[in-house]
């Protein structure tokens, strides 16, 4: 039986950034997938690898270390970048406060806060009518996730020699073994990243730190034809949701304010994200809802209250949705990520903030240097 340096348990982002990590270094790799193919959290999302407005401090760092990666990794691996940067609009008052006030820190380099008759200048699908003013980063990256993912594990298996099992669901991990409902294997090392699966592998690491799903609704829109998005666009409501705005001082009046004028889309955890496909369609959302095993059903309401902020956000003819599906991820209080250390060889790693595309490449390495 082969002995390899590194097993990995999920083909989820998480688990493919550890691989990777592992495998550029020179280590023998094997991934072991329970599905058949990657079908949970890793592509139900946007693509949207995110940096502005990520937690300050480590997280944010983790964001820029992962988008360096991913624009280093995208191409050799046959992946588009089907568009990059950030357009993020302050329709209140309030709202452009926070993002002056987020220009004063150190995650605003090479930010710049638009006018804007400077932001319809330069991306025309946006409603500028009544803004306040525009944030726009470069920092950002967008790419398809149901057929990034599959590309990037097809790329780890043909470049840098990760095997893979899928089918296979790992029963125990008793490191240096590994066993599964096929059979076992050895390493050295195992990395398991399950999604903090609340019935699965190593369950009770998550329990002292209130871990819980949060699922989220999305839609993919055709909009008419010609419409381009010059990168992905969010609003007021994300700067109470995203931490590198909501933890600033400025934040706790836009969200008083917020309060009173969109009750109805805090309660459903609404704030809006728009990135566009190759084929010109948009994907948009999100909403969270929180829980132990959140409904499985969506919610027509909270359709049309995305859609509704989709249409105050950019020049549409229609929003024609062509597509509906729902997402799952774990959430904790205490950190947007969370590494466990069951013993010396075995680490049980999550991204507890749905930042996953966004923050695992640098994690992965954190987690590696850390051995």
């Amino acid at each position: 039986m082969k002995n390899y340096d590194l097993i990995v348990v999920g083909a989820g982002i998480v688990g493919l950034a550890h691989a990777y990590t592992a495998a550029v270094r020179g280590k023998s790799v094997l991934l072991i997938e329970r599905d058949s193919a990657c079908l949970g959290a890793s592509i139900r999302n946007f693509g949207f690898v995110t940096i502005t407005g990520q937690r300050a401090g480590d997280h944010w760092q983790r964001a820029l270390r992962s988008r360096a990666i991913w624009a280093d990794v995208a191409p050799q691996a046959g992946i588009d970048v089907l568009h990059s940067g950030l357009w993020l609009t302050a329709r209140r008052p309030a709202a452009a406060a926070v993002l002056e006030a987020f220009m004063r820190t150190d995650m605003a380099v090479d930010c710049a806060l638009l006018t804007p008759a400077q932001a319809a200048e330069r991306h025309p699908a946006l409603r500028t009518g009544g803004l306040q003013s525009v944030l726009y980063s470069p920092h950002e990256l967008r790419v398809e996730s149901r057929t990034a993912i599959p590309m990037l594990a097809q790329w780890l298996q043909q470049a840098l020699g990760v095997d893979f099992r899928f089918s296979e669901t790992v029963t125990q991990v008793a490191t240096p073994r590994v066993t599964t409902s096929r059979g076992s294997y050895h390493a050295e090392r195992v990395v398991v990243c399950n999604n903090a699966d609340p019935g699965g592998l190593f369950a009770d690491a998550w329990t002292e730190h209130q871990v819980q799903l949060c699922q989220l609704q999305m839609l993919r829109v055709q909009p008419q034809a010609g419409f381009a998005l010059q990168g992905s666009v969010m609003g007021d409501l994300s700067l109470v949701r995203y931490e590198g705005y909501s933890a600033l001082p400025e934040a706790a009046a836009l969200r008083a304010e917020l309060e009173r004028d969109e009750a109805e889309s805090l309660a459903h955890g609404i704030h809006l994200i728009a990135v566009q496909s190759a084929d010109g369609s948009l994907v948009v959302g999100d909403s969270h809802h929180y829980g132990p095993a959140p409904s499985p059903f969506a919610s027509e309401a909270v359709d049309r209250l995305m859609l509704r902020h989709l249409r105050e956000a950019l020049h549409l003819e229609g929003d024609h949705v062509v597509e509906r599906w729902v997402g799952t991820y774990p959430v904790s209080p205490d950190a947007p990520c969370l590494v466990k250390a069951p013993d010396d060889a075995t680490r049980v790693v999550a991204v507890t903030s749905g930042s996953g595309a966004s923050t695992a490449f640098g994690l992965a390495e954190e987690v590696w240097s850390g051995w």
